[in-house]
């Protein structure tokens, strides 16, 4: 399970960065936007599909594949919106990402 973490975080943050970077350059045309975000995500897929077959032949389920790439994809997306988009994390987020690990609880019980 520990490659198929690895992986999935790895393609979580090209997948951070298609999705959200575009957003510091606001003076970046809508088409420069979406054609840099798919090249970047390009990068995430060739992580992400590895990541979900590994995960699925050691025994994981669909739905356990997906809490465990949501639960990254926040983890991540909140030290990107904090390092590269200079927002605050607050303790709202906090509080809302500590919900969001009890459902990872409940699908892993």
């Amino acid at each position: 399970m520990f490659r198929t973490i690895l992986l999935l975080t790895a393609s979580n943050v090209f997948m951070t960065f298609a999705w959200y970077y575009h957003l510091k350059n606001q003076g970046w045309p809508l088409w420069k936007a979406i054609a840099v975000s798919w090249f970047i995500a390009l990068f995430e897929y060739l992580l992400m599909v590895p990541a979900n077959r590994l995960g699925y032949a050691d025994g994981l389920s669909g739905y356990q594949l997906k809490i465990i790439q949501e639960v990254i994809t926040l983890v991540v997306f909140a030290v990107f919106a904090t390092l590269v988009l200079n927002e605050p994390l607050q303790t709202k987020h906090l509080i809302s990402f500590g919900l969001l690990l009890a459902a990872v609880w409940v699908m892993f019980r």
